[in-house]
């Protein structure tokens, strides 16, 4: 998905006028996982992969549906073909992106907070990107559900070569926002002033390892206490100036 801006801007060095209060513009870009982040779909993955197991004859248990949080679409096809789905990787990623994008379509199961903390940076003028490793199709029916410009673009899993854990994915986000941030805003884009939200640990190892100032929500699974990440409870009350805070001093 490309940017929603449009290719000729005005360079912006200042806040918005209409700021929210105790904002500073020490943040510039909050790059947001999906699942489990913004949207709790994993209900519907571990729903349809239960399913998809069963009519192949096998079983799926809680334990290894939570061990596929936050893993990249590729190892969750190998994991349900050794629980004994006889279909090729590229099937059952189709047939899983499918059934939950039209699940996500029918009824949004937006975290809380999170669409209140977007639209807060958002009049913060803090850019804002999707990083999952969920593929396209589903990943754009959760930006098409948000207001027109909130999310700049996507970096899903079908983009990249190495999933999360992996940083590609967050490297390539950057990347692609570093390219006309000096041009948007008269200041280049730093990987200090940047933060990736996530709540599974192969999405915060992923961030981590990009270099980002790495949030961990913990949602489905428990996140360890690391120097490499800060924890959150959650995002209900968490604003664009308090996630300024957490940038290092």
């Amino acid at each position: 998905m490309s940017s929603t801006f449009p290719s000729a801007v005005q360079t912006r060095t200042e806040q918005p006028e209409d700021a929210p209060e105790g904002v500073t513009g020490a943040l510039q870009a909050v790059f947001w996982d999906m699942d489990g982040t913004m949207v709790d779909t994993e209900p519907f993955w571990i729903a349809e992969e239960r399913s998809l197991v069963e009519a192949h004859g096998g079983v799926w248990t809680e334990e290894q549906a939570h061990s596929l949080v936050g893993q990249a679409l590729t190892h969750s096809a190998v994991v349900l073909q050794e629980a004994g789905v006889a279909m090729t990787s590229r099937e059952i990623i189709d047939h899983l992106i499918t059934r939950v994008a039209a699940r996500a379509q029918a009824d949004m199961p937006w975290r809380p907070g999170a669409r209140e903390l977007l639209a807060d940076l958002n009049a913060a003028g803090v850019r804002c990107a999707l990083v999952t490793m969920s593929e396209k199709p589903l990943a754009q029916a959760i930006v098409e559900a948000l207001p027109s410009g909130q999310m700049e673009f996507i970096v899903s899993g079908d983009m990249v070569s190495r999933g999360k854990p992996d940083p590609e994915a967050y490297l390539q986000a950057f990347q692609k926002m570093a390219a006309d941030h000096l041009q948007r805003t008269g200041v280049k884009l730093q990987m200090n002033r940047c933060i990736a939200i996530e709540d599974s640990i192969p999405g915060v190892s992923s961030a981590a390892d990009s270099g980002l100032v790495t949030i961990a929500v913990p949602h489905y699974t428990p996140i360890p206490e690391d120097d490499r990440w800060q924890l959150l409870p959650g995002l209900s009350g968490v604003d664009a100036a308090s996630l300024e805070q957490l940038l290092p001093r």
